[in-house]
């Protein structure tokens, strides 16, 4: 980076960046610390946007952008990029600018031979769920879930679909993609044995890319920050894209930079190194 540049948005993973994992992880866990928070908060006194950017649903970020109460009063609607970059909306309230979709029914069935008991889940916005096939474990997925068959959880086009085997691992995950292929369709692997499928070509860092067209701004004027393999499009597309101390070795690859563990506040060093304490 040049010795004069700042970053004029801060794009920002949530679950392992902003918020610590814990096992058996529900709301109740979501908590934003004392550093993380104020980074945060001069990050936007020197005028920078704050972005989330998440694989989450938008039903289950609007907390966190609650829990660091940002937007403040009388400032614009925060710009958030949900569920892999499928779904931008401003907040509050809730407004979706901007959506991809696409047919998800023949890699979920691809995946279903080879995994039939997975778990299969669609975002429902209406209820601030999701539909499943059957229910995921405690603390996996926010709001309420709604049994349903996957024929019909697939049966229209989607922004995002998640697969879960509790019985498998991310290797296996990765693994089968891969051999799969999944034409027509962009997945990407969790921490498990956890895909999320989405439309070709969307990610993080076409979200992002869409929030800094409105702004007028570029790549180039981002920070992002994020530990997990969904991340690894924002990081490279990213001015400055810096991976979480704890991340695999392939996102820490795809960054810049590698920060501090999310237990060791990683995100607020690194956002403290370009909005300093008393700046």
């Amino acid at each position: 980076m040049s010795t004069d540049w700042t970053p004029k948005v801060v794009a920002l993973d949530i679950d392992g960046t902003l918020l610590k994992w814990v096992d058996g992880q529900s709301e109740d866990y979501e908590t934003i610390t004392e550093p993380v928070y104020d980074a945060v908060h001069r990050a936007l006194d020197a005028g920078a946007h704050i972005v989330l950017s998440s694989g989450r649903s938008p039903h289950g970020m609007t907390r966190i952008a609650d829990l660091l109460d940002i937007p403040r009063e009388e400032a614009d609607q925060l710009w958030v990029v949900a569920s892999n970059g499928a779904v931008v909306f401003r907040y509050p309230p809730m407004e979706v600018v901007h959506e991809e979709t696409f047919d998800a029914a023949p890699a979920v069935a691809a995946v279903l031979e080879h995994h039939p008991r997975a778990l299969v889940a669609v975002e429902e916005r209406e209820v601030g769920g999701y539909r499943v096939n059957r229910v995921f474990p405690e603390g996996e997925l926010s709001g309420e879930q709604l049994i349903t068959h996957v024929d019909d959880i697939v049966g229209e086009p989607v922004s995002r679909v998640i697969v879960r085997d509790p019985d498998a691992t991310a290797d296996d995950f990765i693994e089968l993609a891969a051999n799969l292929g999944l034409h027509g369709t962009d997945y990407v692997v969790g921490w498990t044995a956890w895909l999320d499928l989405s439309p070709v070509g969307v990610s993080k860092a076409s979200g992002l890319q869409h929030v800094c067209d409105k702004l007028g701004l570029s790549a180039a004027d981002v920070l992002a920050i994020g530990d997990g393999r969904n991340d690894i499009e924002m990081l490279r597309w990213a001015g400055r894209g810096v991976a979480m101390g704890q991340s695999v070795d392939e996102v820490k690859a795809a960054a810049d930079d590698v920060t501090a563990s999310v237990n060791d506040e990683g995100a607020a060093v690194e956002m403290s190194r370009w909005f300093p304490q008393g700046s």
